[in-house]
């Protein structure tokens, strides 16, 4: 396959000053971060994407049998 356009002439050379760019703007503690929230981001995007998922994985937020309404008599 035969690479054309802009993309075709990236090498690592590219890469190491894209990510010294990055280093400078953002800081080399923010960077963790900043790919953390990308990587929840797009959990989050497939979790709404499935269609045959119906659980609530949120932590703190399950169903148990606790939760049913307590059925108190009042005399």
């Amino acid at each position: 396959m035969m690479w054309t356009g802009p993309m075709a002439y990236i090498g690592s050379q590219e890469l190491l000053i894209v990510a010294g760019v990055l280093v400078l703007l953002f800081g080399a503690s923010k960077i963790p971060q900043l790919a953390r929230g990308m990587g929840e981001g797009i959990r989050e995007f497939k979790k709404s994407m499935d269609p045959d998922d119906t659980t609530n994985s949120t932590p703190g937020t399950a169903k148990t049998d606790t939760d049913e309404p307590s059925t108190t008599v009042v005399k």
